[in-house]
């Protein structure tokens, strides 16, 4: 059964880092796009960052460019977001979410379209002092 888990939420300050993680079972990583999404009460769901495990593309969202980094360990089955710089506009669920594909067109897509075939329960993050 394919299954995506999120752990490293949690309460910073702002200024702060945090390091989100999304382990992968029942599917390997290769010819995936992995994508990281948050939620903020009253808002919709956005994408933050995507990866596609295969080639390393990357995309980012505009409000973390320079902040945020996602990599991917295919090995472990995981994929890491390192949050640096939080801001208090930064709190939300943060999910994890797989769609099939690779390269940056699928990267791009996924992230912008807010699409996944399967997803996380996701992790709670809030920056506040």
């Amino acid at each position: 059964q394919l299954q995506l888990v999120e752990s490293g939420g949690g309460l910073v300050q702002p200024g702060g880092s945090l390091r989100l993680s999304c382990a992968a079972s029942g599917f390997t990583l290769d010819y995936y796009v992995i994508g990281w999404f948050r939620q903020a009460p009253g808002k919709e769901r956005e994408g933050v960052s995507c990866i596609s495990s295969s080639t390393g593309s990357t995309y980012y969202a505009d409000s973390v460019k320079g902040r945020f980094t996602i990599s991917r360990d295919n090995a472990k089955k995981t994929v890491y977001l390192q949050m640096n710089s939080l801001k208090p506009e930064d709190t939300a669920v943060y999910y994890c979410a797989a769609e099939g594909g690779f390269g940056i067109t699928r990267v791009q897509a996924m992230c912008v379209m807010t699409r996944g075939d399967y997803w996380g329960q996701g992790t709670q993050v809030t920056v506040s002092s």
